[in-house]
């Protein structure tokens, strides 16, 4: 299928029996939403984005975007934040933060974000929505911030690679994640199952929010999540696709830079192909990137190339992915022949919605927590 029409519905995954009670109440759960969002897609907001760590690539396009410009279409309202401040985490040295937003916006746009229809703004150019971090903060504690899985294994990386301790807002990530979903009372959240611990931090500090601040009438909706069915895409080295690693195929790669990564991508042994995603995650992993472009399944794809081998499925992938993805590279030329002032507008309007929506919120927060004065 083409990353310019995703899919009407995406499917719920399957239940694994080695799964979480959370998880699965969430499974269940997304497929309620699903049906919700499809009679009336009106009452959701989603909150969602990225870190602008380097252009986005092919794990981003089936992971987040896809399902980003489905919900658009579908008629839900959605909110992507440019997280620079994020970026900072981290690492010292944030790069060409200008350039990289510039490339992460029109990359979102190639893919089908409308900025009439979907707002996209940036951390830094929205002062009342980071102001809700210090409220937001009294209503944590120390011990539940240093259990958040995702905080650990971040603060862990970071050790590992730059021989760094925690920064401060690395530790607190998951409070101006709340922040970022509560300013605009975003009710919806895409995750994929990994994420579940953030997103419940931010259910979190809605409810002791309205249980501390407003117990008459709740301010703050506690954001469900809707769980996503996206595979984890890996890269030609067969680990996770990242930008990080130097493994990722970026969405604005040429034709040439695809067949190239497809040519180094890991196989295995065997001749004959087929698709076992536990048994050959490598081969399992170019089925369903072929598979997903060519609007095939993996297992039909597995069957056309059998006992080709490794060989035929590259050139089989190969094709899929440099058709698959004409249009949008095309649209991307087209924006970014436009210059600075294409993406500029874009987080123009984007950040005057968002700075609208957040000064409302402040305004309603500070009144709830008795700090006005005048």
């Amino acid at each position: 299928m083409s990353s310019g029409t995703p899919s009407a519905s995406p499917p719920v995954p399957p239940t694994s029996s080695g799964e979480t009670a959370s998880v699965a109440a969430a499974r269940a759960r997304t497929a309620g939403l699903e049906a919700e969002i499809a009679r009336d897609p009106g009452r959701f907001r989603v909150l969602t984005g990225d870190r602008p760590t380097g252009a986005l690539h092919l794990g981003h396009l089936l992971g987040t975007l896809d399902n980003r410009v489905r919900l658009q279409r579908a008629g839900v309202e959605v909110v992507l934040v440019v997280a620079d401040y994020q970026v900072i985490t981290d690492r010292d040295d944030a790069g060409d933060l200008p350039g990289t937003v510039r490339e992460v916006v029109l990359d979102y746009l190639a893919a089908g974000i409308d900025p009439d229809r979907s707002t996209v703004f940036t951390h830094s150019a929205v002062p009342a929505l980071n102001q809700l971090l210090l409220p937001f903060l009294s209503l944590v504690t120390v011990a539940e911030l240093e259990r958040n899985p995702t905080v650990k294994a971040e603060a862990a990386d970071a050790a590992r690679r730059q021989g760094r301790g925690m920064s401060g807002l690395l530790f607190t990530y998951p409070v101006h994640q709340a922040a970022d979903i509560l300013f605009c009372h975003g009710n919806l959240v895409p995750v994929g199952q990994d994420q579940l611990p953030h997103l419940e931090a931010t259910r979190t500090v809605a409810r002791r929010f309205n249980q501390r601040f407003a117990a008459a009438r709740p301010y703050f909706p506690e954001p469900e999540a809707l769980l996503t069915s996206a595979p984890v895409v890996l890269g030609n080295d067969g680990a996770k696709m990242s930008k990080s690693r130097g493994n990722a195929l970026e969405l604005r790669a040429t034709d040439d830079d695809t067949a190239a990564f497809v040519r180094l991508a890991k196989t295995d042994s065997q001749r004959h192909i087929t698709f076992e995603p536990e048994a050959r995650p490598e081969v399992a992993n170019l089925l369903t990137l072929g598979a997903h472009f060519a609007g095939t399944t993996p297992g039909l794809l597995a069957e056309q190339v059998g006992a080709a081998g490794a060989g035929r499925l590259k050139q089989v992938v190969t094709e899929a992915l440099v058709e698959g993805l004409r249009p949008l590279r095309a649209r991307r030329r087209e924006l970014a022949a436009d210059g600075p002032a294409v993406v500029a507008d874009v987080l123009a309007r984007g950040n005057a919605r968002a700075n609208a929506v957040a000064d409302r919120t402040l305004a309603d927060v500070r009144a709830l927590l008795g700090t006005v004065y005048a």
